[in-house]
């Protein structure tokens, strides 16, 4: 595929995308702008717009787009927001999530330093301004809270941690596919003074935390 066809299969995407979501305009926006097939292994490219998940190697894959549509929707960010991203992958959801709310907001752990190292040298080179590194997103920009939103490309066992829910501010929310009895949910968290209020959204299936 040239440039013109991978954009034109970009809007293809988007244009399913809004068919079977009521997702935002501004998320659909995104989606249309992050060249897909960029953060893709070759072997896999060719299927880049397809919507489904897809591995990048080290047992991992990059979320299926309409799941990331529907993260992005629940996040609920802003511009100038500060988002904490647990498990950057190849980096495809991070641009996603750069592209709404801007340059250098987004930070983004990933356990695996081959994962870490390609994804920064990639967001780099397609001009997104993000903070990769190579560590447990519980142990993560501990430094840098508290964060408007947090989400987990990994399910979480049983609930998401402590240690990442307390880096959220009071009115923050966490979006994660959290594993329970076998199966996963995606869940949104909003983050109180005095608790934390949890929402279920949907079935789903995610590599799992580690």
């Amino acid at each position: 595929m040239n440039n013109a066809d991978h954009a034109a299969a970009r809007r293809e995407l988007v244009s399913a995308l809004r068919r079977r979501l009521d997702a935002s305009e501004r998320t659909l926006s995104a989606i249309g702008s992050v060249p897909r097939h960029a953060f893709i292994p070759e072997p896999h490219r060719g299927s880049a717009y397809a919507d489904r998940p897809l591995p990048i190697g080290h047992d991992q894959t990059v979320s299926a787009p309409h799941m990331v549509a529907m993260m992005m929707d629940l996040l609920n960010v802003d511009r100038g927001d500060r988002v904490f991203e647990v498990g950057t992958g190849c980096g495809y959801h991070a641009a996603i999530v750069a592209e709404v709310v801007g340059p250098g907001n987004v930070f983004s752990a990933e356990r695996v330093p081959e994962l870490a190292a390609g994804a920064r040298e990639r967001l780099d080179r397609l001009g997104y301004d993000v903070t990769v590194v190579a560590v447990d997103g519980r142990e993560a920009f501990a430094d840098e809270a508290p964060f408007d939103a947090v989400y987990l490309t990994c399910a979480a066992p049983g609930s998401v941690p402590d240690a990442i829910v307390d880096r959220v501010r009071p009115g923050g929310r966490v979006v994660a596919p959290v594993r329970e009895n076998g199966r996963q949910r995606l869940v949104r968290l909003t983050v109180r003074e005095d608790g934390v209020d949890r929402e279920d959204h949907a079935g789903v299936r995610f590599v799992p935390m580690r």
